[in-house]
């Protein structure tokens, strides 16, 4: 994981403008969100491997997309870049989810903070610079 400073840091927003925005530049709400934190996160790479996560921690109100409850202030922490390092293949321990009876087939991180090559931080960068000019004018 390589932090990256931003002018975004410690800005108070509304969490739907962040999501509005952020999303035109393809960030998607990171999976791992909760009532009062979260991630948006940006592939930098076409496997998917090297991700931009901007975090965030919510101030005011709350996020619940389920229901649509998206009155929160948020304030945005320190962007940081982390490569996911994946075993390919299958899981041989795959277990059954009890919703649906789906199979979770695929294998955990080899490493779930990689190596991260130069090149991808000055990406990440280039993109934080296009956010910020945005979401702050």
């Amino acid at each position: 994981m390589i932090p990256i400073e931003s002018k975004l840091e410690s800005n108070e927003k509304e969490f739907t403008e962040v999501k509005s925005m952020l999303e035109e530049h393809q960030f998607s709400l990171g999976g791992n969100w909760e009532y009062n934190h979260g991630y948006f996160d940006r592939y930098l790479d076409d496997a998917h491997m090297v991700w931009l996560r901007m975090p965030f921690d919510v101030i005011n109100g709350s996020i619940d997309v389920d229901t649509e409850d998206l009155d929160a202030k948020i304030k945005l922490g320190r962007p940081f870049v982390l490569n996911h390092v994946y075993n390919d293949g299958l899981d041989d321990e795959a277990n059954v989810n009890s919703l649906g009876g789906l199979v979770n087939q695929f294998q955990e991180p080899l490493d779930p903070d990689g190596k991260v090559e130069p090149k991808w931080v000055e990406r990440a960068k280039e993109v934080l610079g296009e956010v910020e000019q945005r979401l702050l004018h």
